[in-house]
């Protein structure tokens, strides 16, 4: 699956606008990881918000109830969010942060990107999706 298959909706900017003040091997990082929700979730809406620098996927344009992960790219990595990655199986240990809900992988090298845990995280946060229960 392409990213062709994504549906932008909403936001302020485009995905482009996202990651345009972010070095080149880290757009490359969050380009594969935009890729890669698009191969889990074939037709994922995309909400970029170019001046918050973060792009939303999800069924919707709702951020905490219609989004499953976010992508926010920083200087010399690409934070991989999942809004509920507090209640995500990890056995891989994957996710960091402490919140009630949010969590996050720092994607640090495409290697990281082409994790099959990764992969496991994005389709068991499909699950939050009220649409696809």
């Amino acid at each position: 699956m392409s990213e062709s298959s994504i549906k932008t909706v909403g936001g302020n900017g485009s995905f482009d606008e996202v990651i345009a003040q972010a070095p080149p091997e880290i757009k490359a990082l969050a380009r594969a990881a935009r890729a890669l929700i698009a191969e889990v979730l074939p037709g994922v809406t995309e909400v970029p918000w170019a001046r918050q620098k973060i792009a939303g996927y999800g069924v919707g344009p709702k951020k905490m109830s219609q989004h499953f992960c976010y992508i926010a790219p920083f200087k010399k990595h690409v934070n991989l969010g999942f809004m509920y990655g507090a209640h995500l199986p990890d056995p891989a240990g994957l996710l960091e942060g402490k919140g009630a809900d949010l969590r996050h992988v720092k994607l640090r090298q495409p290697a990281d990107v082409d994790q099959t845990a990764l992969r496991q995280l994005i389709e068991n946060a499909t699950g939050h999706l009220p649409n696809l229960k």
